[in-house]
């Protein structure tokens, strides 16, 4: 399973943004609340871009969100990514409000489309860095 991933660019834990990784492991999404206006940010900051306030904590995110927009990747970055071209990478606006940037997966280019439906899915690249990427929002 990681033979897949040698070669490809490992994202680097900070203590800012230890938790998230850790829950990314346990295949959960957590983003940003501030607990003095409720204001929910993502990327992790150590204060909220709303009020100015300290006070931010790590809250569930439902993993669900719409493609704000997106590109088609046809030439690979580096041999370790070959495999996968063409791929997606898109811009995720949560249910909650922030913007994620992620891969769209499970997703034909020519089947993506700005306001599609997402949903978050995990994929573990290393014993210590799972990725959260998206596909298309299953009917419920």
């Amino acid at each position: 399973m990681m033979d897949a991933y040698a070669g490809k660019t490992l994202p680097r834990p900070t203590p800012l943004t230890q938790a998230w990784w850790e829950a990314c492991r346990n295949h959960e999404l957590l983003i940003q609340r501030c607990s003095k206006c409720g204001h929910f940010q993502f990327y992790p900051r150590t204060f909220c871009t709303a009020c100015n306030s300290p006070d931010v904590e790590w809250a569930p995110a439902s993993g669900r969100g719409r493609v704000k927009t997106f590109t088609v990747i046809r030439q690979p970055v580096s041999k370790a990514y070959a495999p996968e071209v063409p791929y997606l990478i898109a811009l995720i606006q949560l249910e909650e409000g922030p913007t994620m940037m992620s891969a769209l997966v499970e997703c034909e280019p020519e089947s993506a489309a700005v306001g599609m439906p997402v949903e978050v899915v995990f994929e573990q690249w290393t014993e210590q860095i799972t990725l959260p990427k998206f596909r298309p929002a299953t009917a419920e």
